[in-house]
C-alpha cells in the first residue's frame, strides 16, 4: 500500500466513524431506558477514543483534520419503546455495516501501527454492534447486573452532560 492509498484509507476510515460516533451520540439523546442508555454512554466514550486515535493518525500522516460536522438523522416514526428500538435497530445495521465495509480494506493495510489501530477500533466497533444486538434482545445487564431489589428510578435525563 502506498503512503497516498494509506493517507486516503485512513481519512475515509476516519469520517465515516466520525459520522457513525455523532450518529451514537445522538440515539443516546433519544434512548432514555436507563440500562440501554448507560450502554449507549459506554459505546459513545469508546467511539470518542477510537476517533482521538484516528485523528492522531491524519496528523501523523500529515493530514489536516475534518471539522467535526454533520448533520444526523434518527428514525422517525413511533415513541417510547417503538422509537428506542427503532433508533437501536439502527445503530446495530450501522455497526456492522462499517465493520463489513472496512475490515476487507483494513487488512490490505501494510504500515503496522495504523493496521493494528484500525483493527482494534474495527473490533470495539464489533463489540459496539454485540451491544446493540443485545439490547434488542432485551438484556439490560450489558454493563453488569444490579443487586436484586435495587431500581433505577426510571429513565435519564435527555441531555448527556449537565453543566
Amino acid at each position: 500500500m502506498t503512503a497516498a492509498e494509506l493517507r486516503t484509507l485512513v481519512d475515509g476510515f476516519y469520517r465515516e466513524k466520525q459520522a457513525l460516533l455523532l450518529r451514537q451520540a445522538a440515539g443516546a439523546e433519544r434512548v432514555s431506558s436507563y440500562d440501554f442508555n448507560n450502554s449507549y454512554q459506554f459505546v459513545v466514550n469508546r467511539a470518542e477514543a477510537q476517533v482521538a486515535w484516528l485523528r492522531s493518525a491524519l496528523e501523523d500522516l500529515g493530514l489536516p483534520v475534518p471539522p467535526r460536522e454533520g448533520s444526523v438523522t434518527l428514525p422517525q416514526g413511533g415513541r417510547g419503546a417503538v422509537a428506542e428500538r427503532a433508533v437501536i435497530e439502527d445503530d446495530a445495521r450501522r455497526a456492522h455495516e462499517f465493520v463489513a465495509r472496512w475490515t476487507p480494506r483494513v487488512a490490505e493495510v501494510t504500515h503496522a501501527r495504523h493496521r493494528r489501530m484500525l483493527e482494534v477500533v474495527l473490533g470495539e466497533t464489533i463489540e459496539q454492534a454485540r451491544f446493540f444486538d443485545q439490547m434488542l434482545e432485551g438484556r439490560d445487564d450489558l454493563l453488569g447486573r444490579r443487586h436484586a431489589n435495587v431500581g433505577t428510578g426510571g429513565g435519564v435525563l435527555a441531555t448527556r452532560w449537565r453543566e
